[in-house]
């Protein structure tokens, strides 16, 4: 049963602040006004049922693309692909948009990600085309009705993740479906049917197939959502893993490691990707550390970089990985450290993320996390301007006072700050006699 908001009648302006739910029962009215069929369609109605509020609404109509430009006017319209069948809806801010697609019959897809053609057809045809049966039910939000022709709600109820009609023939339309099998499998803690399953093992090589960028959008999903572990245990489970992270092999390979991954995964909250990679290469750098490859030091940001390459992720994921990677052992025996060190570390922006790694990795090995407590800790009580206060002393200030500029210059103005941060020195005059003594070569 889908829980309905009070909405007011026939509303034909749809420039008013509403919601996204009202806005698109508003464009099922208009449509159904106008004399055609139209329905919410497809994850919205997953959803609704499961008692989560959609990110978007998705209309189905019988309405042609034109007859959708007609019915709302093309300055309230996009045709984003109308040749598919898709046009695009603006609502107010409050509201964002909905879009809007004809019933339709797919032709064959030939780069497996698109129809080459499609027909425009009924609602129970345009079910038949959709991926999963929990993703191919229709809704009317103005008779509260469910229109399911595929067994989706039977299946959600059950907590069953099932391709529509031949597994088979679904992956091989869009190799990606197999990647977003896993997913809703893992967000909705489904189990995955044992037919569409068998049908991803037997495709999984050619994931390869599809764009290194969609194949990260999934990932990203996948690995932000409080089921990450689940979605990477899947993944292994029907052959994807290594194929899309191939970093993860001397993981995989040691069940002790693997499940301790796992661990990991499970602990975090909430985390942004960027964190989410970074432990994932960090399983992968503590194999190395206990084998005889020797220094390890660098060996997670040369995965973070190589591997954020290959998955083109962004500049800003990449560096915070790298950051993340390069500091992972930077909080080790924590309360031991000087204060320039433990400062240094705490006073950048992702300090929290490398506590929350240091944190669930010793919970996953077994120990109490007393870094990472330490940390928090002294975050807590210390204040920002003692953490991290204004340099006393910067290289202009040494070239005003008749140092020339050289090499030395870095060196001593880390030391100087060292002083500073271990709060030694307090003061310019103090900076700038250290400096002195420094640069004359006195200490």
């Amino acid at each position: 049963m889908i829980d309905e908001p009070d909405v007011a009648g026939n509303e034909e302006r749809i420039d008013v602040a509403i919601s996204q739910r009202e806005f698109a029962e508003q464009v099922v009215r208009q449509l159904v006004d106008a004399g055609y069929t139209a329905l919410w369609a497809g994850g919205c109605v997953r959803d609704l049922l499961v008692g989560r509020e959609p990110k978007d609404y998705d209309v189905a109509t019988s309405a042609r693309p034109e007859q959708v430009r007609e019915v709302f006017g093309k300055r309230r319209t996009l045709s984003v692909g109308e040749s598919f069948g898709v046009i695009v809806v603006l609502g107010p801010k409050s509201a964002g948009q909905v879009e809007v697609a004809t019933f339709r019959t797919d032709g064959n897809y030939l780069d497996g990600r698109r129809p080459e053609s499609v027909v425009f057809s009924s609602p129970e045809e345009d079910a038949q085309r959709r991926d999963f049966t929990i993703n191919g039910m229709f809704y009317d939000p103005l008779k509260k009705a469910i229109m399911d022709f595929v067994g989706g709600e039977k299946d959600l109820a059950a907590g069953i993740l099932r391709a529509i009609g031949d597994p088979h023939a679904r992956m091989e339309e869009d190799k990606l479906r197999m990647l977003r099998a896993v997913r809703f499998a893992a967000t909705f803690e489904f189990e995955l049917d044992e037919a569409t399953a068998d049908a991803v093992r037997l495709m999984a090589a050619q994931i390869s197939v599809v764009s290194v960028e969609r194949i990260t959008q999934e990932l990203r999903r996948m690995l932000v959502d409080q089921h990450r572990y689940r979605a990477i245990e899947l993944c292994d489970d029907v052959g994807l893993l290594l194929r899309v992270l191939p970093e993860l092999k001397p993981v995989v390979s040691e069940s002790e490691r693997w499940q301790r991954l796992l661990r990991t995964l499970r602990l975090l909250i909430e985390p942004e990707f960027a964190l989410v990679f970074a432990i994932l290469l960090d399983s992968v750098v503590e194999v190395a550390e206990s084998g005889p490859q020797g220094d390890c030091r660098t060996l997670g940001v040369e995965l973070a970089e190589k591997a954020g390459r290959r998955l083109k992720l962004s500049n800003h994921e990449i560096d915070d990985a790298c950051w993340l990677l390069k500091h992972r052992r930077s909080l080790d025996g924590a309360s031991m450290l000087s204060l320039s060190p433990l400062k240094r570390v705490l006073s950048q922006k992702l300090a929290p993320d490398l506590i929350a790694l240091i944190r669930v990795r010793a919970l996953a090995h077994g120990l109490q996390p007393g870094d990472a407590m330490f940390c928090e800790d002294y975050l807590r009580t210390t204040s920002r301007e003692i953490i991290d206060p204004s340099p006393l002393i910067s290289g202009d200030d040494l070239i005003n006072a008749g140092f020339r500029p050289g090499p030395r210059f870095k060196e001593v103005l880390d030391k100087v700050r060292d002083a500073q941060l271990e709060l030694r020195i307090g003061t310019f005059a103090e900076a700038l006699e250290m400096a002195t003594r420094l640069v004359a070569g006195v200490q």
